[in-house]
């Protein structure tokens, strides 16, 4: 844990505050156990020796001993669940709750090893908000920010199980389809882009609505996760390019 909160690359996480008062408390309370048990340890020992042989003082000492174990079983496994809460929050963008930037990367890590392995394809899908300058400028960062969150819900909502959605960077989310050629994504990715068509967002007297552009491209076998992602965001660029509101294999695809 103390090397935890030394981590600079944890110097802004949202739970670090969090962590180091609970920290604080936790050595604050064993301080106060240990004081608890000098004092107990000075009145057993005046009173066994008055009072007690010698198997009844190593029955008492075995149950302060059981006691004790008890209390540190308790801490290390409140300990152990705020550390896997803390390592499923790193994983997550603090706004939409979903997969973060890191998290992702090592998803597609894990997935180009399983289709070296197993020879099973999968495709990605790089998806960008259009026009989502223009929503900053006119309404705020505020609603800005909440158009995300509901875009984030409506990918959700059109995936798969199987399926992993993440925010990639600003207005930038990508879909990982396992097990997916791009015959069977192309249908996939049209309902996410039919899905966010048909999303609007109240904003005062108006009703924002929103559309995104699609790049898509199936992993090939041999290249580094990398070029397929470079492959996916060419097939964005082409998206954008051909007019938005759609989705676009990269180049040489079809």
């Amino acid at each position: 844990i103390e090397a935890l909160l030394a981590d600079p690359a944890y110097a802004g996480h949202p739970l670090r505050e969090a962590l180091d008062e609970l920290w604080r408390q936790t050595q604050e309370q064993m301080a106060r156990i240990e004081r608890v048990t000098q004092i107990s340890d000075a009145y057993q020992s005046m009173a066994l020796k008055r009072e007690q042989g010698l198997y009844e003082r190593f029955d008492r000492q075995l149950r302060r001993l059981s006691r004790i174990a008890r209390i540190s079983d308790h801490y290390q496994s409140m300990m152990r669940d705020l550390n896997q809460t803390l390592e499923e929050t790193a994983r997550r963008d603090p706004l939409t709750g979903l997969f973060n930037r890191r998290a992702l990367m090592e998803m597609i890590r894990r997935q180009v090893q399983r289709s070296a392995r197993t020879g099973q394809g999968f495709v990605v899908a790089m998806l960008d908000v259009d026009h989502f300058k223009s929503v900053n400028d006119r309404y705020g960062h505020d609603t800005g920010d909440r158009v995300l969150v509901e875009l984030a819900n409506v990918l959700l909502q059109s995936i798969r199980a199987t399926d992993q959605c993440g925010r990639w960077g600003g207005e930038e989310f990508l879909l990982l389809l396992p097990d997916t050629s791009l015959t069977a994504a192309q249908p996939a990715l049209d309902r996410v882009v039919a899905g966010v068509r048909a999303l609007s967002v109240g904003v005062g007297d108006e009703t924002l609505r929103l559309t995104v552009s699609v790049g898509m491209a199936d992993h090939r076998l041999g290249e580094t996760f990398s070029e397929t992602l470079s492959r996916a965001d060419q097939a964005l660029y082409l998206a954008k390019h051909d007019g938005r509101d759609r989705v676009a294999l990269s180049a040489g695809q079809s």
